[in-house]
């Protein structure tokens, strides 16, 4: 895995970091509902910070990580954008953080692995794990941090959407959209978007794939990506 990824618009430095560039955080980061206030829970790199800062050009994003290299790395790939001046990192927990006023968005790319076997590469552990920021947490804190019409969006594996929805409902949240995401069309869907909101609307669902055939990006993956990739 190479230490650096370049997108159109930004650098993003990843030797320090144990979670790498993927297309989880680019999903994300491209698809999510932002606003002139944005939080990153579990920044890493910083990408869906910086991602989100060029989608909103008004809007001050901040980042927070409980990992001291996380916060290292994603400072220097901020002070590398021409973002730089709306872009905040925070070391500290979830539970932890405090913020005078809410957000409109709050975006996260959460630990999925519940009551698995830890990786020995501790940094990548407490990335890939549930211990420390467990899905009651995230909703918990989301809620407190939350505007009352803002909206939190994530990405999990499909296997985690049963937890993730008993877990919402009761921090008070509602289900606004779901994309299901395959890799490949004829394949089985592996990963879920998903946006809560604090008021009950109507549930968008969406059925997407990133790849046609002989490795073709589909029309909404290009669609979704193009101002980013390269």
């Amino acid at each position: 895995m190479k230490d650096e990824f370049t997108f159109k618009q930004f650098t993003i430095k990843q030797n320090l970091c144990a979670m790498k560039v993927g297309t989880d955080g680019v999903l994300l980061g491209a698809w999510a509902k932002g606003g002139k206030r944005i939080l990153d829970i579990g920044t890493g790199t910083g990408l869906i910070a910086l991602m989100m800062a060029q989608r909103f050009p008004e809007a001050i994003v901040e980042g927070i990580d409980i990992e001291e290299n996380a916060c290292e790395q994603a400072k220097e790939n901020f002070l590398s954008s021409p973002f730089f001046n709306r872009l905040q990192i925070f070391h500290t927990s979830l539970q932890k953080f405090q913020s005078k006023l809410q957000f409109d968005a709050i975006v996260c790319n959460p630990p999925y692995f519940v009551n698995s076997l830890k990786n020995p590469d501790i940094k990548r552990a407490i990335a890939r794990h549930t211990d420390t920021l467990s899905f009651n947490n995230l909703f918990h804190h989301s809620e407190r941090l939350l505007k009352p019409k803002g909206e939190l969006s994530i990405v999990i594996p499909i296997e985690n959407l049963e937890e993730i929805l008993t877990e919402s409902y009761f921090s008070g949240f509602f289900t606004t959209k779901k994309v299901w995401v395959k890799t490949i069309r004829n394949k089985q869907e592996k990963r879920l978007l998903l946006a809560f909101s604090k008021r009950n609307t109507e549930t968008e669902e969406l059925h997407v794939s990133l790849f046609e055939e002989h490795n073709k990006k589909s029309e909404w993956y290009k669609k979704l990506t193009d101002s980013f990739y390269l």
